[in-house]
């Protein structure tokens, strides 16, 4: 069944979980790149851990971009505000960004900006379909 032949109410509510969905995303993978610091800063632990591993990475981006392809596309077919979608867009390439660098502080802090943005133009995206 694809979103055009759900009733408008039901596609509504799909999109809406969408966005929260890809908020809920963002949020984790905050909380995975914060926890990494803090194992690492606390603990001593080496890069060789699976909390470094590049397949989680991988797969945080491939997620993010379905998620935010999906639903701040389909918010931008509704509402046709370019704004959330340029801020996700935005996001995502810092976070694709962030995986061309080496582990450490430049990627930490690219990740973590990339979420912040995917996350805003998912909450912008959410206010412009009301």
């Amino acid at each position: 069944m694809t979103p055009e032949t759900l009733p408008p109410a039901s596609r509504t509510s799909l999109r809406r979980r969408l966005d929260q969905f890809g908020i809920g995303l963002a949020g984790l993978c905050a909380v995975h790149c914060i926890a990494t610091l803090v194992a690492i800063s606390a603990l001593g632990f080496g890069g060789h851990l699976f909390l470094f591993d590049e397949n989680i990475h991988r797969i945080g981006l491939a997620l993010a971009l379905v998620v935010a392809g999906i639903a701040i596309g389909w918010g931008l077919l509704r509402h046709g505000r370019m704004l959330p979608f340029g801020i996700a867009v935005g996001g995502l390439v810092l976070m694709a960004t962030a995986l061309l660098v080496p582990h450490g502080a430049n990627e930490f802090l690219l990740t973590l900006a990339g979420v912040a943005l995917v996350s805003l133009g998912h909450l912008l995206n959410l206010r412009a379909a009301r």
